[in-house]
């Protein structure tokens, strides 16, 4: 198991940028996955983006594709949610998830998929 921090969230007007970090303690294996998940409220978790450790492959949600930019730092056990032109529909709480060990693999945009979570960091976008 490994612990999840997320820390950059706060208040930004609309077209800014915020920066998320996740910083992971406990050891990390090359084969986990990664990934930002979000919650408005009243709304159901939706995925983001997510990035495989070993390879840093990445996927995106459609929403966030060419705006977010998921990445890793091996040195830092962190990951990082880049967010640029952001919109007030990003208003939410975004989680950090990681899949360890031997959870079963259900496709790394699913929140099956993870079996570990962040506490949570809150954006908010003005407009």
């Amino acid at each position: 198991q490994v612990q999840l921090v997320e820390s950059g969230g706060g208040l930004v007007q609309a077209g800014g940028s915020l920066r998320l970090s996740c910083t992971a303690s406990g050891r990390i294996l090359s084969n986990y996955d990664m990934g930002w998940f979000r919650q408005a409220p009243g709304k159901e978790r939706e995925f983001v983006a997510a990035i495989k450790w070993s390879i840093a492959t990445t996927i995106y949600a459609d929403s966030v594709e060419g705006r977010f930019t998921i990445s890793l730092s091996n040195a830092k056990n962190a990951v990082y949610l880049q967010m640029n032109d952001l919109k007030p529909e990003d208003t939410a709480t975004y989680y950090c998830a990681a899949r360890t060990g031997s959870h079963p693999y259900h496709g790394r945009s699913s929140a099956l998929n993870y079996n570990n979570w962040g506490q949570g960091t809150q954006v908010t976008v003005s407009s």
